[in-house]
């Protein structure tokens, strides 16, 4: 084991159990890497993080406008969704606007990523289809950029497809890489997903929260208006990105604009914070990017992180984290509800351009 200061420990009666390897990223809006944590540069693979860019590159093929899609569309197009009525209803109304056919979907079902909604279909004997993949707002947005660009929608999940040619650049430009430095792999939902430095995904998300400084896009290019939409809509549609008692959607209820967060599947996180007085405090006038990639994939030790993250940065009041508290601190108890262990953040992260630790970010005390 490398130094513990990377890791997470989650203790049985005050015996190490598990310890999960933590790398992170803080960056403001140029790309400089303000602090760190594990490797920053990792080459990692977004998930479903890339999907807000995915979203971008959709917007940018006027699918959108031709369509009519609205901001609850493009949150869904963003979306990691728990299959909840509403997303699969949205879903299929979305398709209807393209004149398309839930066979058009190169996505297949797949149980839902909420239990409630699992348990449901278990008594009701429902099978999922591609409308209820957690991924289908995307795929929708992915037929509808194909048509707008005269591609054809046959085909638009291969690596080949026009509409993921205009994907890969749009993803490279947002990283400030040459397309020739994204490595791509195929995602749960059958699309290509990308993968660079780790760093760079934070890049993406403090972009996002630096265009929503006038929510009109008043004044800003057509791509900075774009980024400020898919922002705007994400945080104002949090219950499509996600779903009910879910991180995303719970996240960006309780900071109320200031911040979109969005999961990547096997332990990614990206958030986008936009500028304030905290921001400031860290040493930028801007926005921030925040990226985190806990390296065995567990999900609940990457909430964990993420919330632990922005309090140590000063990200939001007190009040506005303890809202993610049962995420910060899960409970480890048993079949009885005795409360057997719990998790501990003995990381320290790193200051890049400082002299010696931050005081702010090191290990807490409690």
């Amino acid at each position: 084991m490398t130094s513990s200061e990377d890791f997470v420990v989650a203790d049985r009666g005050g015996i190490v159990e598990n310890s999960h390897r933590v790398h992170a990223a803080v960056v403001d809006a140029t790309g400089r890497l303000l602090y760190a944590l594990g490797n920053p540069a990792r080459i990692t693979l977004a998930r479903s993080a890339a999907k807000p860019v995915q979203a971008l590159a959709i917007l940018e093929t006027e699918g959108v406008e031709r369509f009519g899609f609205d901001d609850a569309d493009i949150a869904l197009m963003c979306a990691s969704h728990s299959s909840e009525e509403r997303h699969i209803a949205r879903t299929r109304a979305m398709l209807s606007k393209i004149k398309a056919e839930e066979a058009d979907l190169r996505c297949g079902g797949h149980p839902s990523l909420s239990e409630t909604v699992n348990r449901s279909w278990i008594k009701e004997d429902f099978v999922p289809t591609g409308v209820c993949s957690n991924c289908s707002g995307k795929h929708v947005g992915m037929l509808a950029g194909a048509r707008a660009i005269g591609a054809g929608m046959e085909g638009y999940h291969l690596p080949d497809h026009p509409m993921q040619g205009m994907v890969k650049r749009t993803v490279a430009e947002l990283c400030d890489l040459d397309v020739r430095d994204v490595e791509w792999g195929i995602d749960g939902c059958n699309l290509p997903t990308p993968a660079f430095p780790l760093d760079r995904l934070a890049r993406i998300y403090a972009k996002l929260a630096s265009a929503d400084g006038d929510r009109s896009g008043e004044g800003l290019s057509a791509r900075g208006a774009a980024l400020a939409r898919i922002f705007h809509a994400m945080v104002r549609y949090p219950d499509m990105v996600a779903g009910e008692g879910r991180y995303c959607t719970l996240l960006m209820r309780a900071f109320n604009g200031a911040l979109i967060g969005k999961l990547g599947a096997d332990a990614s996180y990206a958030i986008g914070v936009r500028a304030s007085d905290a921001t400031r405090r860290l040493g930028t006038d801007g926005a921030l990017g925040i990226s985190v990639k806990i390296e065995d994939g567990n999900l609940e030790i990457l909430y964990a992180v993420v919330t632990e993250l922005l309090e140590r940065l000063g990200i939001g009041s007190a009040d506005i984290r303890s809202q993610l508290a049962p995420f910060h601190h899960p409970q480890r108890v048993n079949t009885m509800g005795v409360t057997t262990g719990g998790v501990s953040f003995p990381f320290k992260m790193r200051g890049s351009e400082a002299e010696g630790e931050d005081p702010r970010l090191a290990a807490p005390t409690r």
